[in-house]
């Protein structure tokens, strides 16, 4: 392999340049992104940026001791790839040969189509997201977040400190239903209440009332209306892989890939919010979309793009999240929908500290915990061991 190109300048792009060159790859490496930036820290932007107290300087992801010799080719869209001459395409027309490839395009939000590109409207990703979001909350007095996951709710913590009026709109039962259960998405949704944030669960929107170019309001099916200065939309993502269609790179939801994050082309691997990695024993793919997620597992995926011993490759953990919410740090490993009990071992959904752990019969399969860092990091480690046994072929 000559030249390994990288698609997705981001976390999981930088991630897997550097594991190209700590794993020996000493020929081309190409990295290729859509944003006119080097790779950023975004988590931040939903906190620390956006409430002031960190700058764009303190977002960068390389570090001095970072010897990548890489070509950037930035703020240029990939728009196909074509795997007969190995060959991406970019927006404005050049190309890039590519002996192997690794997909790290990331997910753009879900927009309501009804008031997308209206001014005061924010779904917030990119840095020029989060620059557009800060001046909206300097000068409003009244937020509307529609989405109580992870996006969501850290927008209305970091406004609600900031001094505005927030209410958020959750269409499902509790925050964060899908990845923790109902049981302690209804805990999370206590941490709103006790900070005097109004969180509406079942919200079904009937009308957004539009001034000129700006939501002004926010009618509920019922009649309740909410006058808003400021819409912030967190409903999720949708990965970037409409460039791949076409090229026999399998897509669902998602880049489809086995455990190791080989896609169905020989010589491309995708990686970060973008592939959906098979889960061993289960036959299912899943998408982790989460910071650690992007940083960790393109060390997996290019190993195995450049043919390393698996035995030098780090294990593929189960997947793990934070989330800082009113003053409170939520962490998460594992995977609920396997939980067919939680067991609190410490504190209690009403309680300002709580460890959760989540069973499938005697088997423990994920554990929530907030303010509870130092039983959680155990709990973790558990966790990655009976991960990293289960995937491990049975002897005879």
């Amino acid at each position: 392999m000559e030249s390994l190109v990288i698609v997705g300048a981001s976390l999981a792009g930088l991630s897997a340049a550097r594991a190209a060159r700590d794993l020996g790859f000493d020929g081309r490496l190409v990295i290729i992104g859509d944003e006119p930036r080097r790779p950023y820290d975004r988590p931040p932007l939903s906190k620390d940026y956006l409430a002031g107290r960190l700058e764009l300087a303190d977002l960068a992801l390389e570090a001095d001791t970072d010897a990548l010799d890489a070509e950037w080719v930035l703020g240029a869209r990939a728009v196909s790839f074509d795997a007969a001459t190995r060959t991406v395409r970019l927006e404005d027309g050049r190309r890039v040969h590519a002996d192997g490839l690794v997909v790290a395009t990331g997910a753009s939000p879900r927009s309501l189509p009804q008031i997308a590109g209206l001014d005061n409207v924010v779904s917030l990703r990119t840095v020029a997201d989060a620059q557009r979001l800060r001046a909206l909350l300097a000068r409003g007095r009244r937020l509307v977040v529609v989405g109580a996951g992870f996006i969501g709710a850290e927008v209305a913590s970091t406004a609600h400190a900031l001094g505005l009026q927030v209410t958020v709109l959750e269409k499902s039962p509790t925050p964060l239903c899908a990845p923790l259960g109902a049981q302690l998405g209804a805990a999370v949704a206590a941490l709103h209440e006790r900070a005097g944030v109004e969180l509406i669960c079942g919200a079904d929107i009937e009308e957004f009332e539009v001034t000129g170019a700006a939501v002004t309001g926010v009618r509920l099916a019922g009649g309740r209306a909410l006058p808003t200065d400021v819409v912030v939309v967190g409903i999720g993502a949708q990965p970037n892989t409409d460039w791949l269609e076409g090229s026999g790179v399998e897509l669902g939801n998602g880049v489809l890939c086995d455990a190791a994050g080989r896609t169905s082309v020989p010589g491309v691997v995708a990686v970060g919010d973008c592939a959906a990695w098979q889960l061993p024993g289960t036959g299912r793919h899943h998408r982790v979309e989460h910071w650690t997620g992007a940083a960790e597992r393109p060390a997996v995926a290019v190993g195995a793009l450049l043919g390393a011993d698996p035995a030098t490759l780090p294990a593929v953990k189960p997947p793990y999240f934070w989330s800082d919410q009113y003053g409170t740090r939520l962490q998460f490993t594992g995977d609920a929908s396997r939980g067919d009990r939680v067991v609190y071992e410490q504190g209690g959904p009403d309680e300002d500290t709580l460890l959760a752990v989540y069973y499938s019969g005697e088997e423990p399969v994920a554990v929530l915990a907030w303010n509870q860092t130092r039983l959680f990091c155990r709990w973790r480690k558990t966790l990655e061991k009976l991960a990293a046994a289960a995937a491990q072929p049975a002897t005879v």
